[in-house]
Order: C-alpha cells, then sequence, then structure tokens
C-alpha cells in the first residue's frame, strides 16, 4: 500500500475528503517525526513504538578497493510491533 492508497483507505473510513484524508495524514507523519526528531518515543498502544536509535561512528571498508573509510554516527528511526499488531499479522 503506498501513501496515496493508504489516504484512499482513511477517507473511505472515516467518511472525509481525499483532501482531509491527507491532511490528517500528514499531521500524524508530521507529529512521530517531530516527536523523533526530539528525541521522544511514540507508543501507540496495541499498534506499536516509533523510537530513534543512534549509530556510532565506525570504519567500514569499499569493497572495490579494499580501503578503510570512516562512516559517520547517525540517527536512525526504529519501529517495534505492538502485541495487537503481531497478533492481527499471525492471527
Amino acid at each position: 500500500m503506498n501513501k496515496l492508497e493508504l489516504v484512499e483507505h482513511i477517507a473511505s473510513q472515516t467518511e472525509t475528503t481525499k483532501i482531509q484524508a491527507t491532511a490528517a495524514l500528514e499531521a500524524v507523519l508530521g507529529g512521530i517525526t517531530e516527536a523523533l526528531k526530539n528525541g521522544d518515543e511514540v507508543r501507540l498502544v496495541g499498534f506499536g513504538t516509533f523510537s530513534v536509535k543512534k549509530r556510532e561512528a565506525s570504519t567500514g571498508r569499499n569493497p572495490a578497493t579494499g580501503k578503510e573509510i570512516p562512516i559517520a554516527a547517525s540517527n536512525n528511526a526504529k519501529f517495534k510491533a505492538g502485541t495487537a499488531l503481531k497478533d492481527a499479522l499471525n492471527g
């Protein structure tokens, strides 16, 4: 399912227009993004938890030359599925 299909699903389930559904989706995604940028977790009970995983700087290798290259530290988004979501997928 892509973003447009998700917007259409939201619009049909909530009996709103696609424009309103798009705005709602953008608000949710924006809120999650902002919380993660601030270093906060977003817990949606039954669905899952979004968090930030900090990756330390390290050294890698260029596969073509074998030369060592530095890899900068970075923050990555992480999602852990909640029990209800796991049950729905495996039920």
